[in-house]
């Protein structure tokens, strides 16, 4: 925790009347989305005070390598987790699709916020405005930085060709509208939104066409794990719905040993009180993939549940505020969905993607 200045009156929660310092990565949309759960923080705790403290990452110096080639499991949370570590901020934002399964010792996700649309999004070159993936003319290239949408997209639609795009979300744009490189690029449909650019959009991506990466469209609010005033302050920003989905998603990845380096991919649905998970691996080219659904019941009392266990993570997330046998029942339905396809040869087709990666 900061160090309180000398001079302030105690509050309510175990936090003083001082500073939380917020950490983020420099990129517009990361400044967007800490802004609103600053935003969301500030409104809750009124008596608090928040600083914002920018900083780059590797992921946002490195822009001439595809991410899955820089084999850096966390590359645009390093820093970040370094200066929560040395306590240079109090708290840090990520995309939860960016932070790994298995988070540093000492560390945890405080908060997953109400989900975004996780799915991913389309946006065309000025001249394709009004098509759709399956109407660009064949052999169009569509650029895309992530190799499970590629895997995916390459088996839809055979007709088109795809290629790495790296830069954020600002630089992509920019490389599309500006060149004839690119028919279209795919991203994110969540970025698109909070940077004010639905009206971009020209195709959304449903499940059926392209599941989405694990965690997608969710933020997170990491903090250090004994630092329990911080962890206390932000649990209320706890989405119990996403919580849920995201604690099965990062399972499920976890169980297959997977990361940005190979094409797994998810959808998730909780639907009264029946959580549904689908999962899959792919080949780089699409051409192998395992593809299954497995549901669970949500459906527990909430218990008063202080006791001796009441700090238990779940694929890194503490959530007091949720019911823990759901959070249980979530995780298992992760694990059991990767041990079923393992099962049916899943190692064998992401340790051939991660070696052709690779190479």
């Amino acid at each position: 925790m900061a160090s309180p200045h000398p001079d302030s009156a105690p509050e309510e929660n175990g936090l003083k009347k001082q500073t939380i310092r917020v950490g983020t990565r420099k990129s517009q949309l990361a400044r967007i989305q800490t802004d609103s759960v600053v935003q969301m923080l500030q409104e809750r705790h009124p008596h608090l005070c928040f600083e914002i403290v920018a900083m780059s990452t590797t992921g946002d110096k490195i822009l001439d390598t595809a991410l899955s080639k820089i084999g850096e499991k966390s590359l645009f949370t390093k820093e970040l987790e370094l200066a929560l570590e040395r306590n240079e901020v109090d708290l840090v934002v990520h995309s939860l699709k960016d932070l790994p399964t298995s988070l540093p010792a000492g560390f945890t996700i405080g908060a997953v916020c109400k989900r975004e649309n996780p799915c991913d999004a389309v946006v065309f070159h000025p001249k394709h405005t009004g098509k759709t993936l399956r109407s660009l003319p064949d052999k169009s290239v569509v650029g895309t930085s992530s190799l499970r949408r590629a895997a995916q997209l390459k088996r839809k639609f055979p007709q088109l060709q795809f290629r790495d795009i790296r830069g954020n979300l600002n630089t992509r744009l920019k490389k599309l509208e500006e060149k004839e490189d690119f028919s279209a690029i795919v991203l994110a449909a969540a970025g698109l939104r909070r940077m004010g650019w639905d009206g971009r959009i020209g195709q959304i991506l449903s499940p059926a066409d392209c599941l989405y990466a694990v965690g997608q469209g969710a933020l997170a609010v990491e903090v250090r794990a004994k630092d329990q005033a911080v962890l206390e302050m932000v649990s209320v920003l706890h989405d119990e719905e996403t919580v849920l989905r995201c604690i099965a998603e990062r399972a499920f990845m976890k169980r297959l040993e997977g990361g940005c380096s190979v094409p797994v991919a998810v959808s998730t649905l909780l639907k009264d009180l029946q959580l549904y998970l689908t999962g899959a691996v792919y080949s780089l080219d699409g051409s192998e993939s395992l593809r299954e659904t497995m549901q669970a019941s949500m459906s527990f009392p909430n218990e008063n549940e202080d006791g001796p266990d009441d700090d238990i993570q779940h694929v890194g997330i503490t959530a007091k505020t949720i019911p823990h046998p759901a959070q249980v029942a979530a995780e298992r339905l992760g694990v059991e969905l990767a041990e079923l396809l393992l099962s049916q040869g899943a190692k064998q087709i992401l340790s051939v993607a991660r070696q052709m990666n690779d190479a």
